[in-house]
């Protein structure tokens, strides 16, 4: 019959070090055991807790010094956005901090702002702004946009309030980086994927499309709303990940809603997105060369904000003047 683990209620509770293991009673072979699990460099957590990202944070907030601050994609899953927090660990520490590096985590050493800081499930955390702008010196620019399109959408942070991060930091490095992702971020994006979407037609040269924007048929009833919309050609273009697949039949009511509103649709797929991006912006682009069809009647727009009445028997298309070209430096024309 194998030994009853002794399990002291106040090491159940959260990490904690070889020392406190000592103080309740029990000695460093007993940590061996299957009741325990090494988080850390002498530091252990009982396994009931789980593997859930906040014990392995609070045993790293352990080995940190008390001036640290947690950042980077750590401090993004801790503000609330979709990312890896623990693999590694990121941290910020002052410069006179003294810390060379911490096993399995990714320390930077800065002199942190004031403000630059807030406490954030009771862990002191690098602030939403500061964040972004650290993450956006490092990433790529489509994943840079894709977290700070979350952010906006989230309402964790305002495009004016990066942009007056970045003016009182015009010399740090990564700066340009973040004036180019507040140029293309878009608050109304709703997914990751739907964000990449966006990013692939506009560094594709394409026009940027507009984001969920409201259609209303000739009526005023509400016909859908697009993921990404170009106004002019009456074009939606859509992204149907899971969720879309398994809400099928409400996804046709729809599309057909949309259809018959006049708006003419793309759908693609992440394996489309990620895969075989070429072919996505050659469809949307030769779909954007096609005139679209006339509205049903003279003087009904068929979306929300649209055209001027025209005149009867005029096309209202014909009145408008092509898209310049594509400007990379732009904000909303790309």
């Amino acid at each position: 019959m194998g030994r009853i683990p002794v399990l002291p209620s106040q090491l159940m509770r959260g990490p904690f070090t070889v020392e406190d293991a000592r103080k309740a009673g029990l000695r460093r072979w007993h940590l061996e055991g299957a009741s325990w699990r090494r988080v850390g460099p002498a530091t252990y957590v009982w396994a009931g807790l789980g593997t859930e990202p906040m014990r392995m944070l609070e045993a790293a907030r352990r080995r940190l010094p008390i001036s640290a601050a947690f950042s980077g994609l750590t401090a993004a899953w801790l503000h609330g956005l979709d990312v890896d927090p623990c693999h590694p660990v990121e941290a910020t520490v002052p410069v006179s901090a003294g810390v060379s590096g911490r096993a399995g985590m990714s320390l930077r050493r800065r002199n942190l702002k004031r403000g630059d800081v807030v406490w954030l499930r009771g862990m002191p955390v690098s602030s939403v702004a500061s964040t972004l702008g650290e993450l956006c010196a490092r990433l790529c620019l489509v994943e840079a946009v894709v977290l700070v399109d979350a952010a906006l959408h989230r309402r964790l942070v305002r495009l004016k309030d990066l942009a007056a991060w970045a003016d009182s930091r015009a010399s740090h490095h990564g700066i340009p980086d973040l004036r180019r992702v507040i140029d293309l971020a878009e608050a109304a994006a709703e997914s990751p994927m739907e964000s990449r979407l966006r990013m692939l037609l506009v560094s594709s040269g394409l026009p940027r499309p507009l984001a969920q924007v409201p259609i209303h048929d000739r009526w005023g009833r509400f016909a859908g709303r697009p993921d990404l919309y170009y106004d002019r050609e009456r074009l939606g273009i859509e992204y149907d990940g899971g969720v879309h697949r398994d809400a099928l039949a409400e996804d046709d009511r729809r599309q057909n809603k949309l259809l018959n509103a006049g708006v003419r649709l793309l759908r693609f797929t992440a394996g489309d997105v990620l895969g075989h991006p070429d072919s996505v912006a050659r469809q949307v682009r030769e779909m954007l060369a096609i005139r679209p069809a006339e509205p049903a009647s003279a003087g009904e727009c068929a979306f929300s904000k649209g055209l001027k009445p025209a005149i009867a028997g005029e096309n209202p298309f014909r009145r408008q003047k092509p898209y310049p070209p594509a400007d990379a430096g732009s904000g909303r024309r790309l």
